[in-house]
């Protein structure tokens, strides 16, 4: 990204405010931090978290223990992760680093240092090649490192149009990789079976796979109000979107997925 263009400046706040304090948002903070923890090293391991916005997903972590490195190109987004830092309290503060960088230039960024576990979240789906930063991910990663990946789900891409009655739409989706996301930009999809063999070609074993959004999702394309304040409610759906998020045939119908490896020996 050219140092003097932050594409994510007009949607920093819609991001990291609107889409994070909806239930879709807590939800998928809840899901993907319990799938995580099943897989990462004890604390306190080192986590890089490449493209990791305003840290609400990361930061979860660092007050459970980890320490992490936020990995951010855009200045707007990490104005939003030093404000976010700014609540936590003083102990989990010190576990947590900025650094300003495009996940394509990771390694050079940290400069050469592994971590125990890699997160890229919701990052592939807006470069039209994934190659140039799974590299960077899978290079960061520690012999014996977690990688954890969040991407569209390819073969689900009919599910939200279809949702929103656009049939037309729908049924060209069926084939299609593409589609103008909820924040209003094009976002591209990958399946578990490609990005898992990406994964084993630069070395990282994928582990497990996960669907992330599903119930919720459905409810939110189909004009179902659910409220973020409803802390029973709330706690009741993120139980529902974890057991359906690691079970045939519901996870294959999540309109993203949460891919995890381990990168082998050196």
């Amino acid at each position: 990204m050219d140092e003097d263009t932050d594409t994510w400046a007009d949607l920093a706040d819609q991001f990291a405010d609107d889409a994070y304090a909806s239930v879709k948002g807590r939800v998928r903070t809840y899901v993907m931090h319990r799938q995580l923890l099943e897989h990462l090293p004890a604390t306190p391991a080192q986590v890089l978290d490449v493209g990791g916005g305003a840290g609400h997903q990361s930061f979860p972590l660092a007050r459970a223990g980890y320490e992490v490195t936020l990995l951010e190109p855009s200045q707007s987004m990490l104005g939003k992760a030093r404000e976010r830092i700014e609540r936590l309290p003083e102990e989990v503060r010190r576990r947590v680093t900025l650094v300003q960088a495009d996940g394509e230039h990771a390694q050079e960024a940290v400069n050469g240092r592994q971590f125990d576990a890699v997160l890229c979240h919701g990052v592939i789906g807006y470069l039209e090649q994934p190659e140039p930063l799974l590299d960077q991910l899978c290079r960061c990663a520690a012999p014996g490192g977690v990688v954890s990946i969040l991407a569209g789900n390819a073969d689900a891409m009919a599910v939200r149009p279809a949702l929103e009655q656009r049939w037309e739409d729908a049924l060209e989706a069926f084939d299609a990789r593409s589609e103008i996301g909820v924040l209003g930009v094009p976002v591209r999809a990958d399946t578990v079976e490609e990005l898992g063999g990406l994964l084993r070609d630069r070395g990282v074993e994928p582990l497990e796979w996960y669907g992330v959004w599903l119930f919720v999702d459905w409810l939110g394309f189909g004009g179902a109000e659910l409220d973020p304040g409803d802390a029973k409610q709330l706690e009741a759906a993120a139980r529902v979107e974890f057991e359906a998020a690691r079970r045939d045939p519901y996870r294959r119908l999540s309109r993203v997925f949460h891919l995890l490896g381990r990168k082998g020996p050196s």
